[in-house]
This record gives C-alpha cells, sequence and structure tokens, in this order.
C-alpha cells in the first residue's frame, strides 16, 4: 500500500496565457500539494502554487511553458505515492485506502467492493458496486460501517441495497 499512486488534485484546464493550471483538489486545501514537488513518477515538476479563491489551486510545471500545453493536461489527475504522504493519526485515513477493498456484511456475506469514496459535505459516502455492477452508497458512519482495515471494509447489512 505503501508505494501505491495517491491522487491528490485533477487538472480542470488553463489559466491565463502562460502555462499555469487550474486544479480540483482531493486533500486538504491547496497547501496540501506544497510539500510535493514532482508529480506523476517525476513527469510534472511544481514551481509555484496559489489558492483560486474557489476551493482550488492554480499552478505552475516546470514543463509547462504556454497555454496549449495547460489545455493539453485538462482531465490530467496529480499523483505521488503512497509513501510520500504524512503519517495519519487514530482514525483518519486516505480516501484512495477504501477504493478496491472488497466489502462485506457483519456476518461476513460478500456484498461487493468500494468503487468510490465521495463527500457531499454532510460525511464521507462510500460507493460499493456489487457483483452484478449495480451500485449503492452508504455513509461513512460507525453505524453504517462498523469497521475496515487494509483487507476489507464491513457494512451493516441493513444498509445493504
Amino acid at each position: 500500500m505503501q508505494d501505491k499512486p495517491v491522487t491528490l488534485a485533477a487538472v480542470t484546464g488553463a489559466h491565463g496565457v502562460a502555462g499555469e493550471v487550474r486544479l480540483k483538489l482531493f486533500g486538504e486545501g491547496f497547501e496540501a500539494l506544497k510539500p510535493h514537488k514532482r508529480f506523476n513518477e517525476g513527469a510534472l515538476t511544481l514551481t509555484k502554487v496559489r489558492s483560486d479563491n474557489k476551493g482550488g489551486a492554480i499552478v505552475r510545471f516546470a514543463e509547462i511553458a504556454d497555454r496549449n500545453a495547460a489545455e493539453a493536461l485538462r482531465g490530467t489527475v496529480l499523483t505521488v505515492p503512497r509513501s510520500a504522504l504524512p503519517a495519519l493519526e487514530e482514525g483518519e485515513f486516505y480516501h484512495s485506502d477504501l477504493l478496491g477493498l472488497p466489502v462485506v456484511t457483519e456476518a461476513g456475506d460478500e456484498v461487493g467492493s468500494v468503487c468510490a469514496v465521495e463527500n457531499f459535505g454532510a460525511t464521507d459516502i462510500v460507493e460499493i458496486e456489487k457483483p452484478d455492477g449495480k451500485k449503492f452508497m452508504v455513509p461513512l458512519t460507525e453505524k453504517a460501517v462498523p469497521g475496515w482495515d487494509s483487507e476489507k471494509l464491513t457494512v451493516s447489512a441493513d444498509y445493504v441495497d
């Protein structure tokens, strides 16, 4: 799990004409990008980062010299190795740690796997894909998700759709 790439942001488009790009952030704000100088296995070198005052960031990469090159990055996700992220406190986790985990009920019945983790404001939501391809969402609360580890996520049968 330590070398697994973790997505911190995605490029949403160019900003200005000098090669800067606008980012959608998946972490705790633009400050979380500052400790990381290289993204995508060294393909992009961060030289400047600032807030866009809308919850995102505006950044400059050494490899991107103009608007056309910046626009070509639209849709690119920015990743760092899991080992480059800070250690977590008790009870904290990275969303990426849950992705792909098998999901079982408290009785051990197989449900599917975690395909997404979202947050629409109130709490984190785990999206689970069943073997038949159908998906459903469960709030990441103790009542709905009594626990998880690096091997599986356990969900209350009351929340299985």
